[in-house]
């Protein structure tokens, strides 16, 4: 694996010097910091602004980052990322500064992904950059990729998550019907989760547990920034929509206090009805490129 990223200007090693730190500081027993995605290929994008129907919307690659350590993190993962995080961004412009984006692996799991060809696992060994090595931990050797496996793993990640989420899309209409809008902005999220999983498991053939939509946005977009058109939160009106919805996977059955309205859900389910045609359309896009690369 390749161990400079000398080729990136100056602030991104900075950030990405101090985010080596922080991890270190706050996650015990870490072997090994690994940068993958479009920074280690060197096809990020800093800044990009356009207009998408009529609205200033902007993207920024993020810094994927890969932590090792001896064992997995476990379910505290969560809270030490937002952590470090928050650390990182506290002399930063947040909106408008690079974000991190961590998985952790345990080394024996990340070894056995990449003795099994596991594509995910694999591609990030291939093109990754070690930001940090204790010299604790060795690599296994990469396998070559039998994408005709990968194209039948991601063929049935994708029949399993597409249609529980369609099975969520109809229970909001169930309980749209009786009146129940908490229950059906509870469906409603459910079905943009289960879309938003649907993308990071046919393009990765991995995905954590995770229940937050902008972040499962953010690890996303890395495949589509198509996913945006569906939730641009780019008003005051789409912001208040989309807290909505993500508030709605607790609140809506465990806080008698939470509102939503007939008015919400009707602007709600056109979103998450978009968002399923995307994800319909970049997944089935994506299993046909592995079909195509295992007849090569």
């Amino acid at each position: 694996m390749k161990k400079s990223v000398n080729f990136l200007p100056e602030k991104k090693q900075s950030d990405l010097k101090q985010l080596v730190d922080l991890v270190r500081r706050n996650i015990k027993d870490v072997g090994m910091v690994i940068l993958y995605g479009s920074y280690a290929r060197n096809t990020y994008v800093d800044y990009d602004q356009r207009i998408e129907f009529g609205v200033p919307t902007y993207f920024m690659s993020d810094y994927d980052i890969v932590i090792l350590t001896r064992k997995p993190i476990g379910a505290i993962q969560h809270s030490l990322y937002s952590k470090i995080k928050n650390q990182f961004f506290e002399d930063k412009n947040r909106p408008f500064h690079t974000k991190p984006q961590f998985i952790n692996y345990g080394i024996d799991d990340y070894n056995y992904a990449l003795t099994k060809g596991h594509y995910f696992e694999t591609e990030i060994k291939r093109e990754g950059i070690i930001l940090y090595d204790s010299g604790e931990y060795k690599l296994e050797r990469r396998r070559k990729l039998d994408f005709d496996e990968i194209a039948k793993r991601a063929q049935k990640y994708y029949d399993d998550k597409f249609s529980t989420a369609i099975k969520f899309l109809k229970g909001v209409k169930f309980y749209y019907g009786d009146s129940e809008y908490k229950l059906s902005s509870f469906m409603l999220h459910q079905a943009a989760e289960h879309f938003l999983r649907t993308i990071e498991l046919v393009f990765t053939l991995y995905s954590p547990k995770e229940h937050d939509l902008a972040e499962f946005m953010d690890r996303c977009k890395r495949f589509t920034t198509k996913i945006f058109k569906a939730f641009p939160r780019d008003t005051p009106e789409e912001e208040r929509l989309f807290d909505l919805l993500q508030r709605a996977y607790v609140e809506s059955r465990y806080n008698p206090d939470f509102e939503i309205t007939k008015e919400d859900i009707d602007a709600l389910l056109p979103k998450v009805e978009r968002l399923r045609d995307i994800v319909e359309r970049v997944c089935t896009a994506q299993i046909s490129y592995y079909a195509q690369q295992s007849e090569k």
